[in-house]
């Protein structure tokens, strides 16, 4: 079913809504259009202009060799490093695992904020990026529903490519990959249905576990069958489940139960994915090591430099913008954040005088070492929702899949991009360009 302008108009949102995402929540593939009781996925559509698709693909391809070889040397660096990258002890060994085709990590996401000619990118998420549902599965349903070409079209295809690459680079490093396990909170419809995607599009032959279900004991990881308390070993496991939170939990008895799994790791007990350098690349205080190093004309290629130049922000591990630093300050806006904050949560903007212009109500992460980088705005943009016309930002992201750049995807929020931001599907306007040739 098409939805030509007549019908969209007599239908009234809501109803057209309905008939967009009522299918997909009827196949049971997308059921988080709604959450927390606030509407998540719009029924609108963004229409991408097809040089700036190709300019961000363009981006995440050019970051994704810079970060990879940042993370290679790295891996190679004391332990003083890494600790300033606020890396956890217990992660050290792991994220030293060096595997050069998995670099810098199989399933990773650039947020860029485009300003006319300008993509400047946020943040990299490379250990447990979402969305993927949403741009690989939802938008070619949307973009059919409104008779536009999907952008994304085809990508589903890489996801395959990189879980075969990955399982297979495991093998050669010596790992078992018989036993293959896709886990995350089972109570979580987005983390959840996000796996469950992930595995049927991997077509390997694993399934789906909770994370609850999930046991170190010896020199395995091991799922247990909670009705005969039987124990199967797993060699491979995709999990959604940050790598930061792992290295801190224990068992009722106060047991490190995510030291010991990544113990396994580092043994070659166990290959996870996204692999442990996905998490090295995750860490925000990266970006101010590439600054820094960009600053200073040092490391990278020419190339490399440029791009950095082009598409990284002024990034600092300590406030390079606030006037009591003395003389060598930036004059102009900023940003405070979380080096492992997701979502939103803990981020703050400050003004070139130092006032406080935006801050997240959230402070999960406000523990954490935070980085400061150069405020850009996102561009806004008014969009149609449940609740009528709501005006806000909007934040692009682009996946990188086995290194490769591939589907793009676009949210909806204030200032500071939150998990209460809309989806906003994309696509191209074939009928615009038509009438431009």
């Amino acid at each position: 079913m098409v939805l030509l302008k007549a019908d969209r108009q007599e239908l009234g949102y809501a109803a057209r809504r309905e008939q967009i995402y009522g299918p997909l929540k009827a196949e049971g593939v997308f059921t988080w259009d709604m959450m927390y009781g606030d509407e998540y996925a719009l029924a609108g559509i963004q229409w991408l202009d097809r040089s700036l698709h190709r300019r961000m693909q363009e981006a995440a391809e050019g970051l994704k060799r810079v970060y990879a070889r940042t993370v290679q040397i790295v891996q190679q660096a004391d332990d003083a490093l890494l600790g300033e990258l606020g890396l956890a002890p217990s992660t050290y060994a792991a994220v030293r695992l060096s595997m050069d085709t998995l670099l810098p990590t199989m399933i990773g996401r650039f947020d860029f904020a485009v300003n006319g000619s300008d993509i400047k990118m946020l943040e990299f998420n490379s250990d447990t990026p979402t969305g993927i549902v949403e741009a690989f599965h939802v938008n070619g349903h949307v973009c059919a529903v409104y008779g536009a070409k999907d952008p994304n079209e085809g990508c589903t295809a890489s996801l395959q490519q990189a879980f075969a690459e990955t399982v297979e680079a495991y093998r050669a490093a010596g790992f078992r990959t018989e036993h293959m396990y896709f886990s995350a909170l089972d109570w979580h419809e987005e983390d959840a249905g996000t796996t469950r995607y992930l595995l049927g599009q991997s077509k390997l032959p694993g399934r789906f576990v909770p994370l609850s279900e999930l046991r170190v004991d010896g020199d395995r990881l091991w799922v247990i069958d909670e009705a005969t308390q039987q124990l199967s070993p797993v060699d491979l496991l995709y999990r959604l489940h940050a790598i930061e939170k792992l290295a801190e939990e224990q068992d009722e008895d106060g047991y490190p139960t995510g030291e010991h799994m990544l113990q396994l790791i580092t043994q070659g007990q166990l290959a996870i994915i996204n692999p442990p350098s996905g998490f090295l690349a995750q860490t925000k205080a990266l970006q101010a090591l590439i600054w820094n190093l960009h600053e200073q004309n040092q490391f990278y290629s020419a190339e490399e430099h440029a791009i950095i130049e082009a598409y990284m922000l002024p990034t600092y591990l300590e406030n390079r913008f606030s006037k009591s630093q003395g003389t060598d300050v930036r004059n102009e806006a900023y940003v405070v954040k979380p080096i492992f904050g997701r979502e939103g949560s803990g981020v703050a903007i400050y003004g070139p005088d130092g006032s406080l212009w935006e801050q997240s109500g959230e402070d999960e992460y406000a523990n954490q070492p935070m980085i400061y980088q150069t405020y850009i705005e996102l561009p806004q943009i008014t969009v149609e929702t449940l609740k009528g016309p709501v005006t806000g930002r909007l934040l692009w992201g682009c996946f990188l899949i086995g290194g490769q750049a591939s589907a793009v995807v676009a949210r909806v929020g204030g200032l500071i991009t939150s998990n209460l931001s809309y989806y906003l599907p994309v696509g191209f306007d074939e009928t615009k360009e038509v009438e431009e040739q």
